[in-house]
């Protein structure tokens, strides 16, 4: 009998071991599902970048100017209007306490354009590149360049 009981001893630890190893087994389990679905919630929000900055615009009035052209027809006339996209609100400041300044540069460069070559889609994507290139050098000594991040167009009537 004592046998017996010796089995039945060894039987019923045995029984309790494997329940233990199973009950630690599914808590590490479940600790590890929490884990996954909490933590990376909490790696995505660390991730998700920041939003960009609120792009800064200064409207322009806008520009009638007399065009150059191989006729010499005087009645040849550009009436354009844009908006400047600047990078910060420092460049904004600067450009607006200099506007008659940038305004006159506008004007210039506008005025010697060709009307033919201002008809078609490439010569108005030259004729940003040139805003920008115009707008970019220092409006006074001692001042940094302006950055144009882009010039949108607001009215554009080639006549």
């Amino acid at each position: 009998m004592t046998e017996k009981k010796a089995k039945s001893g060894k039987r019923k630890l045995l029984i309790i071991l494997i329940a233990l190893v199973v009950l630690a087994a599914c808590g590490a389990g479940g600790y590890l599902v929490w884990h996954k679905m909490h933590g990376s919630a909490d790696t995505a929000k660390a991730e998700k970048p920041a939003p960009p900055p609120a792009p800064v615009f200064l409207a322009l009035d806008t520009f009638t100017v007399n065009l150059i052209n191989p006729d010499n027809d005087p009645d040849r006339v550009l009436y354009v209007g844009f908006t400047l996209r600047l990078p910060d609100q420092e460049t904004l400041q600067r450009v607006n306490d200099y506007l008659p300044e940038v305004r006159s540069r506008l004007l210039l460069l506008l005025s010697n354009q060709n009307a033919a070559s201002l008809g078609n889609e490439q010569g108005k994507q030259e004729l940003v590149k040139q805003i920008k290139a115009t707008l970019a050098p220092p409006l006074v000594p001692g001042q940094p360049p302006q950055k144009v991040t882009d010039v949108l167009f607001t009215a554009f009537i080639l006549r």
